[in-house]
């Protein structure tokens, strides 16, 4: 998730600093615009891998660098031969980790290097066993935490929401929830991140925008096809925070280019950036869309958990957010117009937070928010569960939900790629890539992407295609209401809502990812029997 402030005259200074790194982790960087480093402690004593069959110790030098760019590029990959039991069954699987060249579909020239890892299982023919892209945000974010953290068949064990962090050289464990037999995986990185480079005479700055990010991993994912043989699988895309923006305009992209998409699933979506109030400056937009996530995460911190009848308490919050408080709050942001004392004692019951506060700050930012609810205590912005002490070593970077998993996050996936799937590289694994203040955020004429247009577009050219929504209660960055109401705007059952007790990388939750598995074995499921 990218998060902008702006002014009334345009678009303003981008956001840098601690602020920049806590955006650029929630979507899968790690909290660092450096390279991710490496684990503290390796496994004991392994053979060595390039000795091992099937791995492959790539020689290229990769980099992060605006300017940067690879002369040329070689598809190679590592392949190994595991296996993982799921309710008592073995399922054999072979993960492949490597690189593949994009072309570009216009001038069909290479332009950029794509690294990702693939694990495919079973023996269905192509035409009945549907393939998975998976992405990240930021951007700025390689693939690492929906690569380590959710459906892979393996996955980093965390405490999740729990305050005491992972080792930093991370657990990595059989995963039961994987999709593996479900779905073959592709988890992949935008370029400027993990291994993926542009290729001369391209940079990698050129990529680094809504549109040409797109377009590269439209031609990424015409490539996987073409080599594997795989134009005939059930296709779905899974992009989490500006990965679900970018999942909408890949989508449409694709269905233009003759590529069915079967599914996507948007996983803490930021589908259009004008409508979301964290991204402004306080006081210039709406928050409406913020208000059932201030009572969700106001109720779990004064009460420790969820009501029974907790859905009924949020569809109460969103009625009022629709109703008595979106009749205000313009007039509130226009001319400070007061509000009714019947809304702010609502807003009060809903947050805890006193009248006084909300009749200064009718239309509060989720930054207010979290530095007011509980004093002395700071709370997560991207699982706002998650509180420390102000000064603590969990607040350092500013959200202490990242603090307490991100570094574990970051420094396992190079161990992993190693040790387990046999590739070896002469550079760090960039977990996250500072390309904020560099990023084209401009989108069909407008300064800021709104990308329901877009899904709303391959489902047009598409009319099979099925749509899966999951977002956290407790996620003060992509707020579960606000993406409700922008997916809204496709019209009453066009997409599938899942909202869950977790926060914006709901998956690291196990009890979460539970759930998540179940509700997409559903979503899988359903798209077949429909087709």
């Amino acid at each position: 998730m990218a998060t902008r402030r702006m002014h009334a005259a345009g678009p303003a200074p981008f956001l840098t600093g601690v602020l920049l790194a806590a955006i650029l982790a929630a979507c899968g960087g790690g909290g660092s615009s450096a390279p991710a480093t490496a684990p503290v402690q390796a496994p004991p004593a392994p053979p060595p891998v390039a000795a091992l069959p099937g791995s492959y110790a790539d020689p290229v030098v990769y980099s992060g660098a605006a300017g940067a760019s690879l002369a040329s590029a070689e598809e190679k990959a590592a392949t190994v031969q595991a296996k993982i039991t799921l309710d008592g069954k073995a399922l054999n699987y072979t993960a492949t980790t490597g690189h593949l060249t994009a072309t570009d579909l216009a001038t069909g020239q290479p332009a950029a290097s794509f690294f990702y890892v693939a694990y495919t299982a079973g023996s269905l023919p192509a035409a009945q066993r549907p393939l998975t892209f998976f992405f990240n945000g930021g951007p700025g974010s390689s693939s690492v935490w929906l690569h380590i953290g959710s459906f892979a068949p393996r996955r980093l064990a965390t405490p999740f929401p729990a305050t005491t962090p992972a080792a930093v050289a991370g657990n990595l464990v059989d995963n039961q929830e994987t999709l593996l037999d479900h779905s073959d995986l592709v988890f992949v990185d935008a370029i400027g991140t993990g291994y993926s480079q542009a290729i001369a005479p391209r940079t990698n700055a050129q990529f680094w925008g809504v549109d040409q990010d797109a377009a590269a991993f439209r031609d990424f994912v015409r490539r996987y096809l073409a080599v594997n043989n795989r134009q005939a699988s059930p296709l779905y895309l899974f992009g989490e925070s500006y990965g679900a923006p970018r999942a909408a305009v890949l989508a449409n992209l694709l269905e233009s280019a003759g590529v069915r998409v079967t599914g996507v699933v948007l996983q803490s979506a930021a589908m259009n950036y004008t409508s979301n109030c964290g991204m402004f400056n306080p006081g210039q937009a709406s928050c409406e869309g913020y208000i059932p996530s201030y009572a969700a995460v106001s109720y779990y911190h004064q009460n420790g958990s969820l009501p029974t009848d907790f859905s009924t308490v949020l569809q109460k919050a969103r009625e009022f957010a629709a109703g008595p408080y979106r009749s205000e709050v313009d007039a509130f942001i226009a001319n400070k117009t007061a509000p009714s004392e019947a809304t702010i004692a609502q807003l009060v019951a809903y947050t805890g937070l006193s009248a006084a506060t909300w009749r200064q700050d009718f239309s509060m930012v989720p930054g207010g928010y979290r530095a007011r609810l509980l004093p002395g205590q700071m709370i997560g912005r991207y699982d706002a569960r998650v509180k420390a002490p102000n000064g603590s070593a969990l607040t350092v970077d500013g959200d202490p939900s990242l603090t307490v998993v991100g570094p574990a996050v970051n420094g396992s996936v190079k161990n992993y790629l190693q040790n387990e799937l046999r590739y070896t590289a002469v550079t760090n694994y960039i977990g996250s890539n500072n390309v904020l203040n560099q990023w084209n955020f401009s989108h069909d004429g407008k300064p800021l992407p709104d990308t329901i247009p877009d899904l709303a577009a391959a489902m047009t050219l598409n009319p099979s295609l099925k749509v899966v929504a999951m977002s956290g209660y407790h996620d003060l960055a992509t707020p579960f209401y606000q993406t409700e109401l922008d997916l809204a705007r496709l019209g009453a059952g066009a997409v599938q809502i899942r909202n869950y007790d977790s926060g914006h990388m709901s998956y690291l939750d196990d009890k979460v990812r539970r759930l998540q598995k179940t509700d997409l074995r559903a979503f899988y499921n359903s798209v077949s029997v429909a087709q």
